[in-house]
């Protein structure tokens, strides 16, 4: 019975690191806006990437608003953009939230 349950066991592991990992041999790239293009040159700047997704992009001016404390306090939704920022969002002082993504589109290419 000890062999059995042992066996179970190994069986059970297998399985696990099977079901785990099923995602990273799909190997298929992202479409849309998690697929990875090349970007301006202020943008890849700014990320320190040549090329990106818009969701890496968005995600990167983020933690840089975060990190630098560059949120209203007074109204969170809105950005007190620094020298860097101005750079990607076209010189504006402040930028709403909802801005960044349209703001950004100028910095990724058009697919046709």
């Amino acid at each position: 019975m000890a062999t059995v349950s042992r066996v179970f066991g190994a069986c059970r592991v297998l399985m696990a690191k099977a079901a785990s990992s099923a995602g990273a041999k799909n190997g298929r790239q992202g479409t849309g806006i998690l697929k990875v293009v090349p970007v301006s040159k202020p943008l890849a700047t700014f990320i320190g990437e040549n090329e990106v997704s818009r969701t890496t992009a968005v995600k990167k001016i983020w933690e840089y608003i975060k990190l630098n404390n560059l949120q209203n306090p007074e109204n969170k939704r809105e950005i007190l953009c620094d020298e860097q920022l101005k750079t990607i969002f076209s010189g504006k002082d402040t930028v709403g939230f909802l801005e960044i993504s349209k703001l950004l589109s100028q910095h990724f290419p058009k697919s046709a």
